[in-house]
């Protein structure tokens, strides 16, 4: 990974680093189209065995058939585009939980603006204790939140601020006892690469996931996994000549999987860059093999953590991925700026993020991150501590 050579990233979440040998499929993938010739007859077998390729992939990441999987440039039209080709009527209820992307919750804001829909809310972002405390309570809270018009529930996998995993194939099967069965739409931005995603996606209507964070993708390229009943009721928004089934004037009639809800042309060579990341994440071993070491790090900054004074981390347990968030105090108990203090890391190769809903820092372990970095960072906040301290 070039980027990691001059550099201690902990922005796994925002963007994974591209493999040298991702970068290199890429280039082979756009020489061979130029070598075929673009747009002939000798670079279509070609491009549809890389696109199946990666669909075949991550199908099998999702645990669902293929059928089921389409291709989006990122999470959010993977949420979007599903999203408003479903039959909603005046005075249905979007249950959305308050730790949702302000991406995916604006179009929510505006598909309910259109359609004369209530948005309601779930609260998750105060959930800091372990998973089975979590899923009872989300659990409850969900029920007490479910109404007779409720008709979509909007929940992260990973939340993108807190860190913390929410059950979501329970709350799939909750929902299933619903009167309404309402639809389940599942922002996996910050769980694919970095958690087990096959009990998960293959739960959700929409699970919609991106290819450039945890899984050191190519930006530009993501993926949903959509439910059986979600391709029964839902109609195509933009619609172009990858929504049909048939080339041709005339031809008419949508794809009747997934791939209805892809548009027209993509870049290729990104999806055998995308391809060759999750072979490598592969090769690392099994989904919950990697999150192991992906948590080995990121409980050893948690704890490293615990240790320093005024620093209060968002999960009161060890994270259970790679997501960890803290806010700094200085010695009279005032908050120090998160964005002051990225912004000194920074200057010392040390790259973490701010996240403004709730006000933190957030640094994310992945793969590749080793223990003498989490110890690396560990000592740039207690100097940074010490300074602050100085200061005053």
């Amino acid at each position: 990974m070039p980027a990691l050579a001059n550099k201690t990233y902990f922005n796994y979440g925002g963007q994974g680093p591209l493999p040298s040998p991702s970068l290199a499929a890429i280039s082979y993938a756009f020489a061979t189209i130029q070598e075929l010739g673009p747009f002939s007859d000798n670079v279509w077998p070609y491009v549809n065995r890389t696109v199946s390729g990666l669909r075949q992939r991550l199908a099998a990441w999702f645990g669902v058939d293929a059928a089921r999987v389409a291709f989006t440039e990122n999470v959010t039209s993977g949420c979007v585009l599903p999203l408003w080709g479903l039959p909603w009527q005046a005075g249905d209820e979007l249950l959305v939980s308050d730790a949702e992307h302000y991406g995916v919750v604006a179009a929510l804001e505006e598909l309910a603006r259109r359609h004369q829909l209530r948005i309601t809310s779930l609260a998750v972002a105060d959930l800091a204790s372990d998973a089975t405390t979590t899923a009872a309570v989300v659990g409850q809270r969900l029920e007490a939140a479910l109404t007779s018009r409720t008709r979509l529930v909007v929940l992260s996998h990973l939340l993108w601020n807190t860190g913390q995993l929410m059950p979501i194939a329970a709350v799939a099967a909750q929902l299933a006892g619903h009167p309404r069965h309402p639809w389940l739409l599942v922002d996996g931005a910050q769980s694919l690469g970095s958690v087990p995603v096959a009990e998960a996606a293959a739960a959700a209507d929409i699970y919609a996931c991106t290819g450039h964070k945890w899984c050191c993708g190519p930006e530009g390229l993501g993926a949903v996994a959509l439910s059986e009943r979600l391709l029964a009721e839902s109609s195509p928004t933009l619609i172009g000549w990858r929504t049909l089934a048939h080339d041709g004037p005339g031809a008419g009639g949508y794809h009747q999987d997934a791939r209805r809800f892809e548009v027209a042309t993509s870049c290729t060579p990104l999806f055998a860059g995308l391809n060759h990341s999750l072979q490598l994440l592969e090769a690392e071993g099994e989904a919950e093999a990697r999150l192991l070491a992906i948590r080995e790090r990121s409980v050893q900054l948690w704890e490293g953590l615990q240790r320093l004074a005024g620093v209060r981390t968002l999960l009161e347990v060890p994270p259970p991925a790679g997501l960890v968030s803290f806010t700094m105090a200085g010695p009279t108990g005032d908050p120090m700026d998160p964005a002051a203090i990225v912004k000194k890391l920074g200057d010392q190769g040390t790259w973490l993020r701010t996240l403004e809903s709730p006000a933190c820092i957030r640094a994310c372990t992945h793969l590749v991150s080793t223990a003498d970095e989490v110890e690396r960072l560990l000592a740039q906040l207690i100097q940074l501590s010490v300074g602050w301290k100085k200061a005053l």
